[in-house]
């Protein structure tokens, strides 16, 4: 009985050590990544003027595209949030979904054709009758069978939701945390209700349309892991088809904002609420990329740019990427809407990709849905995925990231997926710093409209 005892203590401790040693190499890889990626990204993402004699690329009839349509506007303002969103004027808004239709027109003109269609903000849902008018005029241009959109709690009334009903196929609600405290921290408590109160609306919008998303924000500075834990049970407990959990992520516009209501962010904690996420969903969801879980198989994820490596954006704000080109449309409401009605594409500024960089954008892209088509990548570059990214394969095979080899894939291990995690992070940080330097050409009465007191343009436009 005593050896028997002893055996089971070696064991435990064993595991125990394995776990321990896991996190340590996982950690001091995810140093590494997140220093690498940012510095990578950063020039990765310095814009080029658009030349003269620039004209917008044709479709490649082979390739299949997403389309993304950015709504700009919210009802108020969050203080986290660094995308290209304004104060909500009626006026404005019905003048850019006219502008935003025409917009799509021109690719169709172009010869463009899209399968997908993600609508972001901002707030989509923010005018209905504009939404559900454009998303039908979007599916009358091109091939679109699958529609997401974006939305807030107090959008999923089932007045909004049935005139979604047969529009949109996954309506992603942004909840950020059902924690009171918290909800008070971002603003979102005297807009959309407690936690107790947003778990409701949702539990009786599941089932309306077909999808469901609850967008989540993890790792914010007074979150405990109390509160996290207790966030998705209520997620478990939600009936969602799907959640997307995103790390806290900064930009430098909205830096002072967000540590004024939120306080300094810490990424030391970062691995260890990740794994809380993924133990404790694993009741109810699986994953589905690096931080989408879903109940049931999905081909709708938050992130269009993982599983579409070419996708056109419009609207003011929105990206797109053609040919190993980044295409950055303008963040004026003004010179969006003149651009559009002299018959030209919107563009602020544009970047050329290296052929390295390509292979790199594909590696992070790719990767994000849990596995590299080593065969596909082999085709496109003419050489083998190995070879074409060595030190980028030899880190992951050095971290322990890569799990089996098979049908021309390289699948990556569960317990892996922090490391996609921290590539996106700061890929997408480094998204947000674009985007600031966007919005320094912004006349003062727009940037004003898209600061984070909504009442000091109240005042000085009202």
């Amino acid at each position: 009985m005593i050896r028997l005892q002893i055996i089971s203590n070696k064991t435990i401790k064993a595991a125990f050590m394995t776990t321990k040693f896991q996190n340590r190499r996982q950690q001091l890889a995810s140093s590494i990544l997140s220093e690498v990626i940012n510095k990578i990204t950063y020039k990765q993402l310095q814009l080029e003027t658009i030349p003269e004699n620039f004209q917008y690329p044709a479709p490649n009839p082979q390739q299949k595209y997403v389309l993304y349509a950015h709504i700009p506007f919210c009802e108020s303002l969050c203080p986290y949030c660094s995308f290209n969103r304004f104060i909500y004027n009626e006026k404005k808004v019905k003048s850019y979904f006219i502008s935003l239709r025409r917009e799509m027109e021109m690719l169709a003109e172009k010869g463009y054709d899209f399968v997908n269609l993600y609508i972001g903000g901002g707030t989509p849902t923010v005018d209905l009758n504009e939404l559900t008018t454009t998303i039908d005029y979007a599916k009358n241009l091109f091939s679109i069978a699958e529609v997401s959109c974006e939305t807030n709690p107090n959008h999923l009334s089932p007045e909004i939701l049935n005139q979604l009903k047969g529009r949109v196929d996954r309506l992603s609600v942004g909840v950020q945390s059902f924690d009171d405290k918290l909800l008070r921290q971002m603003s979102r408590y005297e807009k959309f209700g407690s936690g107790d109160q947003i778990l409701e609306i949702i539990q009786n919008a599941v089932g309306i349309l077909p999808s469901l998303n609850i967008d989540m924000i993890y790792n914010l500075p007074d979150q405990t892991e109390e509160s996290l834990i207790r966030d998705i049970e209520y997620i478990n407990k939600s009936g969602a088809e799907q959640t997307t959990f995103y790390p806290l992520m900064s930009a430098p516009s909205v830096k002072r904002a967000m540590e004024k209501t939120l306080g300094k962010l810490d990424h030391s904690r970062e691995l260890r609420y990740f794994q809380i996420i993924s133990e404790n969903l694993s009741k109810v969801y699986r994953p589905s990329s690096g931080w989408t879980f879903s109940r049931k198989d999905s081909t709708l994820l938050d992130e269009y740019i993982v599983q579409y490596e070419e996708y056109v954006g419009t609207g003011s704000g929105s990206f797109s990427y053609l040919n190993g080109r980044l295409f950055v449309n303008t963040f004026s409401l003004k010179q969006y809407e003149a651009k559009i009605n002299q018959g030209k594409f919107p563009l602020y500024k544009i970047k050329k990709f290296s052929r390295y960089d390509k292979k790199r954008y594909r590696f992070l892209m790719e990767l994000f849905d849990l596995s590299l088509n080593t065969t596909k990548f082999k085709k496109d570059f003419k050489i083998p995925l190995l070879l074409g990214l060595m030190p980028e394969m030899a880190f992951m095979w050095l971290a322990g990231a890569f799990d089996k080899w098979q049908n021309g894939r390289i699948y990556l291990k569960p317990e892996s997926r922090y490391l996609l995690v921290v590539m996106m992070r700061e890929f997408f940080s480094n998204v947000n710093v674009l985007r600031d330097q966007a919005r320094s050409a912004l006349s003062k009465e727009e940037k004003l409209m898209c600061v984070v007191n909504d009442k000091l343009y109240h005042n000085e436009f009202a």
